[in-house]
């Protein structure tokens, strides 16, 4: 009798949901992409991608999980973007006509696409053949991105919009993704200056029951450190922004030999951040190449071609174990834009279901 209920309460139970196999291991294309590629490891999104993200939407408990902080004026703010704050207009009206509409107006020097939830776009970073002394005139001619593009190939001016590597270059991101929780593994809510390794990432693909299925080339990657807990709006502290956890160096080169089409994390910054490192008091993380504070964008954007997700909301996926999922990343059309205001959305299957209502007998 025993081993029968035991048998019931495991079958009861609701299984981590994922793909089969044979979903899996639909072929993706696969590098090397064609002479003047602007779209990194997003040439993998299609049918195989399509097929896993259909997958997860079609089962029946499948629940839409909202992966974006809401945006306001008085959200915590990049220390690196202007000033956000949008100002209502008052209501107007069209003359002559019955109508009445409402509106907003963004204040000057405003960047909405690196605040709050946002992504990265390709062009976001480039790079220096040598370290620049801080002293002598900015090389900006010398600046090298993604695929090879030159300054003058991506803006050839100070007031040029991104002529190649834009925003706009992205297409609709409709695939996969993988949850890690670092912080159900690490016990705690990581600190600033705190690694989440490769070491760590295969740990908790081993933990959450994925060490199987493993990160699938174009796959989104979602890590959980347990900073998003310090979002807060109104931001009173001020604190958020300014250290962080994040991606190991070495995690970066783990996930970009895995084809991931994008990483994103509950931090402001993908990269860790010290306390202390943005105001030049502290080193950067250990293990950061030399003349790279910021090597994981440096490595992910502008080598790689892997996108970058900063500031997502990941506490109530975690909190439903929803592991593995269909993700929906779509950017703005922001032409020539470094960056975007994001909306991402998951769809997967809860491990923890609300309990059912008990079935009344029949005639009763």
């Amino acid at each position: 009798m025993k081993k029968m209920v035991l048998g019931w309460m495991l079958i009861a139970l609701p299984l981590h949901a994922m793909e089969p196999e044979k979903i899996q291991r639909a072929k993706v294309p696969s590098p090397p992409w064609a002479q003047g590629d602007e779209r990194g490891m997003a040439n993998q999104i299609g049918p195989a991608t399509y097929q896993r993200c259909a997958w997860h939407m079609a089962q029946p408990d499948a629940r839409v999980y909202e992966l974006s902080q809401p945006r306001s004026a008085t959200m915590p703010l990049s220390p690196f973007a202007g000033p956000y704050a949008p100002k209502p207009k008052a209501t107007a009206a069209i003359p002559g006509t019955a109508h009445a509409f409402n509106s907003e107006q963004m204040n000057e020097n405003a960047e909405p696409g690196q605040q709050g939830t946002q992504m990265d776009a390709l062009g976001h970073f480039g790079y220096l053949r040598e370290p620049w002394d801080g002293k002598s005139p900015f090389p900006a001619e010398s600046v090298l991105y993604y695929g090879g593009f030159t300054q003058k190939d991506v803006k050839p001016t100070p007031e040029s919009p991104l002529l190649k590597l834009g925003i706009e270059k992205i297409p609709p991101i409709i695939t996969s993704a993988v949850l890690l929780d670092a912080r159900a593994y690490k016990k705690k809510a990581m600190d600033a200056g705190e690694l989440v390794t490769s070491q760590d990432i295969q740990a908790m693909l081993k933990a959450q029951g994925l060490a199987q299925r493993g990160v699938l080339p174009g796959d989104v990657v979602y890590i959980r450190t347990g900073w998003g807990e310090r979002w807060q709006d109104p931001d009173g502290e001020k604190a958020y922004y300014s250290k962080a956890p994040g991606l190991s160096y070495d995690a970066a080169q783990w996930l970009a030999q895995r084809r991931i089409v994008a990483i994103s994390l509950d931090t402001p910054f993908i990269d860790t951040v010290p306390e202390g490192m943005l105001a030049g008091k502290a080193a950067p993380a250990a293990g950061t190449p030399a003349a790279l504070p910021f090597a994981v964008h440096h490595h992910l954007l502008a080598q790689a071609g892997i996108h970058l997700i900063e500031n997502a909301r990941l506490d109530e996926l975690a909190a439903d174990r929803v592991w593995t999922s269909c993700t929906l990343v779509l950017p703005l059309l922001e032409k020539g834009a470094a960056g975007s205001a994001l909306r991402p959305v998951a769809i997967g299957v809860p491990a923890k279901l609300p309990p059912r209502a008990p079935r009344k007998a029949a005639g009763k």
